[in-house]
């Protein structure tokens, strides 16, 4: 091999190298995954949300019940796992939100599949590990989107006791412990993703009857205003997922059902940027999932409970936690 050919080799070994290493640094920098532990027992179907560094994970299906009343709190920071006092109804599919220092329950379904709704509305005080029935909703629903904002909670969309999804949208205010109604969602649906962000409520997917009918559809509320916009779609339509807001971004993973012939829920994990009304890909967790409850804390994006499988297939007890640089 003569010297100049050995050059050229060389550099373009280089080169290649170069390319390689340039391309491995913008997958790193888009997250990655890793196991945060297990939960104390199997269970999906559950509402979550996050307040003070810890996630609370409320009722869905576990221990053989479909109603189930278990209350939790995950302490991320420390690994930590610590039993409430059981919600005052138990139920699946229930809309769950927090807002100064206290969690809110709404709605849920207590046998399967998404039957018997309730009217429940209730008041978890974290201080006082206590539960306080409130006004009921104006009409029975599961599967409810639960948003805090303004000092008020909206319970949007869901589905009544005649197995039909609604486009409701009704406010409580806690000043004065009654309920209002506003702007109807633009397109009835329940399993929906809903997030309150910088004073607008967005909700991302769901479906408008069984899960093959899964949309993409995201939409913003603006409570000042009473009106919704349309934003930019889901690239995959899907319901039953998880949504969180993480480090700018309206995050959401999994979904149900990607292929109901082999009971495959989805994996995919994508992202809106509310600032450019665009959405992007995101690494897939370890494993497809639905009915998790997501939430964010310890500056991570949490994937908690759910099941691996379509229906009630495969219940999961992992922690699986997200994290962006």
């Amino acid at each position: 091999m003569t010297p100049i050919l050995r050059s050229a080799l060389a550099y373009a070994g280089f080169c290649v190298f170069l390319a390689l290493g340039a391309a491995a640094v913008p997958a790193q920098a888009q997250g990655v995954w890793t196991s945060a532990g297990e939960t104390t027992t199997q269970r999906t179907e559950v509402g979550t949300a996050e307040t003070g560094g810890k996630i609370y994970i409320m009722g869905g299906e576990a221990m053989g019940r479909q109603d189930s009343p278990l209350a939790q709190e995950f302490d991320p920071a420390a690994g930590r796992w610590r039993d409430l006092s059981p919600m005052p109804k138990g139920a699946s599919h229930v809309g769950v939100a927090a807002m100064g220092g206290k969690i809110y329950v709404a709605g849920g379904f207590t046998a399967n599949v998404h039957k018997n709704p309730l009217d429940q509305f209730a008041e978890y005080d974290i201080a006082k590990n206590s539960w306080t029935p409130l006004a009921p909703l104006p009409a029975p629903l599961g599967s409810v989107g639960l948003a805090a904002i303004g000092g008020k909670l909206h319970v949007i969309g869901g589905r009544g006791p005649d197995g039909k999804t609604v486009n409701t949208h009704s406010v409580f205010d806690p000043a004065t412990g009654k309920w209002s109604m506003a702007a109807p969602l633009p397109v009835a649906r329940d399993h929906l993703g809903i997030v309150a962000v910088a004073g607008k409520i967005y909700i991302v997917g769901g479906r408008t009857n069984a899960t093959v009918d899964n949309v993409g559809l995201a939409d913003a509320y603006d409570p000042s205003t009473d009106k919704w916009q349309s934003l930019a779609p889901m690239p995959t339509p899907r319901s039953s997922g998880a949504i969180a807001f993480y480090k700018g971004l309206i995050v959401y993973h999994g979904g149900e059902c990607k292929d109901a012939a082999k009971r495959i829920t989805f994996d995919e994990f994508e992202g809106y940027d509310p600032k450019t009304n665009g959405w992007k890909s995101l690494p897939k967790a370890p494993t497809g999932l639905h009915a998790q409850g997501g939430a964010v804390a310890a500056g991570n994006f949490y994937l908690i409970g759910g099941s691996a499988g379509c229906g009630g297939d495969n219940p999961s007890n992992a922690v699986y936690a997200f994290k962006l640089p």
